[in-house]
């Protein structure tokens, strides 16, 4: 994924996740998706278009998978729409995501990738349970895991790449990070049975 955008998803899922706790409104999030959505929307449509091999293309499809969940958030938010359609496309995303860390660990030998792709899998299924199937007494746990995750999948990494430093980071370093994430989520986990906040939006992703 390009260094630029993936740091930027961070930003957008450090957006969501405020929105998911009802800590910033759903219009003012809704232009910022768009935002980052139109350029993870350019910025796969210009790797596939200058593509030499298959691998290349594979590479820069999956992200298609988030630009066209920003504007799906964007769009849904700013309109006002319900989110039970956005929640059933994150139940597929989820499945791809599966697939791109599958094929990363596999395919490319990329472990410590294949482990974010892996991770995005689990917070957009969560995004699914919480949109689509209505269960609300998941939604604080979406949003500290979704900005946990917009750190340590995305701007973390996006900035190491950037450094040029991503292909040093080691697996453990990875699974340490999934284990820490675990590690927070748990007790949240445990209190959180009530439904959302009264206020709190769930348009988000």
């Amino acid at each position: 994924m390009s260094s630029v955008g993936l740091t930027f998803v961070g930003a957008v899922l450090f957006v969501n996740g405020l929105l998911f706790l009802g800590k910033i409104d759903a219009k003012s999030a809704g232009v910022f998706n768009l935002f980052v959505g139109a350029l993870q929307t350019a910025i796969p449509f210009y790797l596939i278009a200058t593509a030499d091999t298959p691998d290349e293309i594979l590479g820069a499809a999956g992200i298609f998978l988030f630009g066209f969940t920003y504007l799906y958030v964007g769009i849904c938010n700013l309109a006002g729409y319900e989110g039970v359609g956005l929640g059933w496309y994150s139940a597929w995303v989820a499945i791809m995501a599966v697939g791109f860390g599958v094929t990363n660990i596999v395919r490319f030998d990329d472990a410590p990738t294949g482990l974010l792709w892996l991770q995005w899998a689990v917070l957009w299924g969560l995004f699914w349970i919480v949109l689509a199937l209505g269960q609300t007494r998941f939604t604080a746990v979406a949003g500290w895991l979704t900005l946990i995750l917009s750190f340590t999948t995305c701007t973390i990494p996006g900035f190491l790449l950037l450094l040029g430093e991503w292909g040093n980071v080691p697996t453990w370093a990875v699974l340490a990070s999934i284990v820490a994430t675990a590690v927070v989520l748990v007790p949240v986990a445990l209190r959180t049975a009530s439904p959302a906040p009264a206020g709190a939006n769930l348009q988000a992703a």
